[in-house]
């Protein structure tokens, strides 16, 4: 992702995409485009996993719960379920090629090593051997990262990275020799390009654009990036080292100074629903900028106010009560009628296991343990209703009570992952939203705010906004992910240690 990253936001969005390495154009931008599918029931499931991806990206540090220069550098990214956003670079002489996210809110690069032995997820990723490159040099101090779904170990060594048409000399990274994490596993990418502070970067490692600028191979001290989030479009963005493409946002930047180096940090103003405040943020709250983070994480006391106002439940709620709406009454009569209540939605066709194992366990692992990755919410929502209907058949109620009571109980389950969904059928209905930057407005409208993602040949609607809440001093905050940056090209300067947001084109 992100809980789909820095501080546990869950990334919904992944975008799968062919990267299209493109050269040096008739401008003397380097250009990559990204191309995208639209998100599916299978790719839902790895876009959960995004919440370990967002978490992935950021170290666990205890904060936890983002001009048209003719010497511009532009990367290519591809865009998994908009969730991570990722390209290709080279390290070594020859250049090894890896597939990376490129994370403003994390600041090492590695990629797994030769040495790599005793991890699935190495077997199953492009290892770096530092034998075939006649640049590399050895430096052999050893490192761990802990992230929040799991950690790497391994060490550091130097050699050429290749961005673009850029060779960054002697970059310091770290060759991972266990990546201890099923995300690891299953992840699209190779390894991990930091884009963050040196402050937070482990080993003091420099990240690229420092090593970029120090060694004056970009003319602009600054990196930008465009996300495009037309689900129809070829072009999946463009990330540029050195400047910006004007065809990618209109009018000029609105700047605001980082307020905390390590994330790119800034303090922002009210979130307003239809105009109207939500009171919370009134007095200021910090935000980050996160290439690496899909949603829009924030405190629950304005994101309640949010999914109130477009209409949002939980996903779990919401499989619920079609449960109980669709299925309630033949769930009731199979229990009447001495089912056992293991085999009930297996009979009706919710659920492919028969009762090899039991009711509880399951709803337990789902609801309790919120890391059950890929369970299909309409058996799990089936299971819990089985229990509750089944209480309350030993109570002697009404069927009419006994519904109601389960509908009710639906309306009150967590989802999981903290996702919410609304109605597709509404969305022209809701409210535009707007973050308040240095004095301005910067809106969202429903389709910005609102991502799509296909299910068994329906599209179903979640809400770009969840709830995430971090203790003063570091909070109240905000985390602006990709929902955010594809609505607002966003320019990183860390010659003026500032961020930058113009409309994207």
């Amino acid at each position: 992702m992100r809980p789909m990253h820095l501080l546990g936001v869950t990334c919904l969005w992944i975008l799968s995409c062919a990267l299209l390495l493109g050269g040096a154009c008739s401008d003397g931008l380097l250009r990559i485009n990204l191309s995208k599918k639209r998100l599916d029931k299978e790719t839902l499931a790895a876009a959960k996993s995004a919440r370990q991806e967002t978490n992935l990206l950021r170290p666990d540090d205890g904060s936890r719960h983002s001009l048209g220069l003719s010497d511009d550098d532009i990367v290519p990214l591809d865009n998994y379920l908009d969730t991570q956003y990722f390209g290709e670079i080279g390290v070594g002489t020859p250049p090894q090629n890896f597939t990376v996210i490129f994370d403003t809110g994390s600041s090492n690069l590695w990629v797994p090593s030769s040495k790599c032995y005793f991890s699935i997820a190495c077997y199953l990723h492009h290892k770096y051997k530092s034998t075939k490159s006649t640049t590399y040099k050895k430096n052999g101090e050893t490192c761990t990262i802990s992230y929040g779904s799991g950690s790497i170990a391994g060490f550091f060594s130097e050699d050429s990275v290749l961005v673009g048409e850029l060779v960054v000399k002697n970059q310091k990274f770290i060759e991972t020799t266990r990546e201890a994490s099923p995300t690891f596993i299953i992840g699209k990418f190779d390894g991990i390009l930091g884009l963050g502070f040196p402050e937070i970067s482990v080993g003091s490692a420099p990240p690229i654009w420092q090593s970029m600028q120090e060694q004056k191979l970009i003319e602009k001290d600054i990196f930008s990036f465009w996300l495009n989030r037309d689900p129809d479009a070829s072009a999946g963005g463009e990330l540029v080292f050195g400047g910006v493409d004007k065809k990618h946002y209109k009018g000029k930047h609105t700047y605001v100074p980082v307020t905390r180096k390590g994330y790119w940090q800034f303090d922002m103003g009210d979130l307003l629903i239809g105009g109207e405040s939500t009171g919370f943020c009134a007095g200021g709250c910090a935000a980050i900028v996160d290439s690496g983070t899909s949603l829009l994480a924030g405190p629950t006391t304005i994101v309640a106010q949010v999914n109130h106002a477009i209409g949002a439940e939980g996903i779990i709620s919401t499989e619920c009560k079609e449960v109980v709406r669709e299925y309630g009454e033949m769930i009731l009569e199979l229990l009447v009628a001495q089912t056992r209540p293991q085999k009930v939605c297996s009979q009706i066709g919710l659920c492919v296991f028969d009762g090899s194992y039991s009711v509880s366990n399951q709803i337990e692992s789902v609801v309790d343990k919120k890391e059950k990755r890929g369970s299909d919410l309409l058996c799990t929502a089936c299971e819990m209703t089985v229990v509750w209907i089944q209480n309350q058949l030993r109570k002697n109620q009404t069927k009419e009570l006994i519904l109601d009571y389960a509908n009710q109980l639906c309306e009150r389950l967590p989802s999981p992952n903290g996702e919410s969904t609304v109605d597709c059928h509404q969305i022209s209905e809701m409210p535009d939203l707007a973050f308040t930057i240095a004095n301005k407005t910067f809106t969202l409208t429903p389709e910005q705010y609102v991502v799509k993602l296909e299910q068994s040949g329906q599209t179903i609607c979640i809400s770009g906004f969840m709830a995430f809440d971090v203790p003063s001093p570091r909070g109240p905050l905000w985390i602006l992910g990709d929902v955010f940056m594809g609505a607002y090209h966003t320019v990183f300067d860390f010659g003026e240690s500032r961020i930058g947001f113009a409309k994207s084109a």
